[in-house]
């Protein structure tokens, strides 16, 4: 079985990420969602709310798991047994980012990095322009995939 490791903080976990999972799943048997715990950044949505968020929202796909991870990412997507690391770009500028940790996880570890480019009309989509939609109290829900229900939080991404 090919497994494929999606490494993100996914706050808020969007159309566009949701469209790499369902894309990945296409060359691969599995995909793993791995939210990244980073100690300092306190986040948007909560951590624990990110997981349920995303187990309820993958629940009825036995090809997706969601986990929790800390540390370095190249090393926890070889303790799953990962053929490989997914990332999405949408940029020149992601490219470049992409490019030298696909370099650095490779040296580390030898896994390999797959990069799927964003589909063009969801290039502008990024959990940071959700946030901040979302603090100016605009409607975020087109930007996030349809069925995916944070559990209430007072940080609850809504209209």
């Amino acid at each position: 079985m090919k497994r494929i490791f999606f490494p993100g903080s996914f706050d808020p976990f969007t159309i566009g990420h949701a469209s790499l999972v369902e894309r990945a799943l296409t060359l691969f048997d599995e995909v793993v969602v791995a939210i990244g715990i980073n100690e300092n950044k306190a986040g948007w949505i909560p951590i624990d709310g990110r997981y349920q968020a995303l187990c309820d929202f993958y629940h009825d796909n036995p090809r997706v798991s969601v986990t929790l991870y800390k540390g370095i990412t190249a090393d926890h997507a070889r303790r799953l047994d990962a053929a490989a690391i997914l990332r999405g770009v949408r940029s020149l500028k992601d490219f470049e980012y992409e490019l030298q940790m696909a370099d650095i996880n490779r040296q580390l570890t030898g896994i390999e990095t797959v990069v799927l480019f964003t589909e063009p009309h969801l290039a502008p989509v990024s959990s940071s322009v959700v946030r901040e939609l979302a603090h100016f109290g605009k409607d975020i829900t087109p930007f996030l995939p349809a069925g995916l229900h944070y559990p209430s939080t007072n940080k609850q991404p809504q209209s």
